[in-house]
């Protein structure tokens, strides 16, 4: 026996085999560490001290800690958002929270993959928490978020030393096929329009299918807007996180633009500037000059929800198909590609910082008028005299 690897008896007459391996330096304290490792047999005490010792000089060992999931998860948040937008850091907090409840007292060091499969199953099975049915399953794309964030954390935890490997980068995403987004035909937006002419939110409305985000049409100001020179600024958006609204800049650089106005929103504007300037005479000291562009008669922001709400009942009366708000930004998108704007200037009006993304994501064309021809072409070669 190796003079390393010590028998031991105990009281009950049973024999275990024990060792101690210095494994190193600790990296908070500084001061050397040595294990004590004990096993039923003689092999496998030899096989662990081996690889400990082979860890060790390689720079691979993991020292044991009693961290758990839940208590990394925190830690890794803190860190991860720390400079963040507070919606970005609420869909981390969200993603990560069916790994965090079902995980979470779990030791970190002692989470396999078949822990992270076990939620992925429950996820897709009963894991709905609001919205639906009680206990029916998530999305692909709820689960994809979370297995996405999770393997983030954890390839943070192995580069700290927390981990020997990454198990949730063993798992499988289910495949997420993204939903097709309605979008109103040209014909439709005239519809909608024609209704909401009279709307003391007519302009707004004009935004909304102007490719503007809900919360960049909220977070507007009248500083922004430029009505000599017909233009108007995206500095911010006014959004709703964790049931507060808040403002905040745009994720990115491209997110911060300038887009020229055309006549008919440019007329609108103005109208809403005029109309705004009597509703502030009426209301006196009552009036809240919050100078947002979309406010309600006593010049108050409004909230985005009645707004995406004021939104699906002029929709209503104008007899249109039913499209939820953000459907009229992907209705601008689309209708300027298909009148031949290229992709690259939708892109950038979007927005957005990759002009493929908006292909894939926010360009929906009507491929009808192009199947016709094919049809036409057809019929015509194949026509018999």
């Amino acid at each position: 026996m190796s003079d390393q690897i010590r028998k031991i008896e105990l009281k009950d007459g049973r024999v275990r085999y024990r060792f101690v391996v210095d494994v190193g330096r600790d990296p908070e304290t500084g001061r050397r560490t040595q294990l004590t490792r004990t096993f039923d047999t003689q092999r496998e005490a030899r096989a662990e001290r081996s690889r400990m010792i082979s860890e060790t000089a390689q720079g691979t060992f993991v020292r044991p800690r009693k961290l758990s999931v839940a208590e990394y998860l925190d830690q890794y948040l803190e860190g991860a958002t720390r400079n963040v937008r507070p919606s970005t850091k609420r869909s981390y907090a969200d993603a990560l929270a069916p790994a965090r409840t079902r995980l979470g007292a779990r030791k970190l060091q002692d989470l396999t993959k078949a822990d992270v499969e076990a939620l992925v199953t429950w996820m897709a099975t009963s894991g709905r928490k609001r919205g639906g049915k009680a206990g029916t399953g998530l999305g692909a794309r709820s689960i994809g978020l979370m297995l996405g964030r999770l393997t983030a954390a954890l390839e943070m935890a192995q580069a700290e030393g927390l981990v020997v490997r990454n198990v949730a980068k063993l798992v499988t995403p289910p495949r997420y096929v993204p939903a097709e987004r309605e979008t109103w035909s040209a014909v439709e937006v005239q519809r909608f329009l024609g209704e909401a002419a009279g709307d003391r939110l007519h302009a707004a409305w004009r935004l909304s299918l102007y490719g503007l985000r809900r919360g960049e049409v909220l977070g507007l100001r009248w500083d922004d807007v430029d009505l000599d020179a017909g233009t108007l600024s995206v500095r911010r958006s006014r959004v709703l996180v964790e049931g507060k609204v808040i403002e905040q800049e745009p994720k990115t650089r491209n997110g911060v633009r300038t887009l020229p106005l055309d006549d008919e929103l440019l007329g609108a504007l103005r109208a809403l500037r005029t109309s705004q300037a009597r509703e502030r005479l009426a209301a006196g000291e009552a009036h809240d000059a919050s100078g947002h562009v979309v406010v309600d008669e006593l010049g108050a922001p409004v909230h985005p929800e009645w707004y995406s709400d004021e939104f699906g009942r002029v929709s209503k009366r104008a007899g249109v198909k039913r499209l939820v708000l953000h459907e009229g930004r992907h209705t601008a998108l689309s209708l300027m590609e298909k009148a031949g704007v290229p992709i690259s200037v939708v892109s950038r009006w979007a927005g957005h910082y990759d002009a493929s993304f908006t292909l894939r994501q926010y360009v929906h064309a009507d491929h009808t008028e192009d199947m016709r021809q094919g049809t036409a072409a057809l019929g015509q070669l194949y026509k018999i005299n």
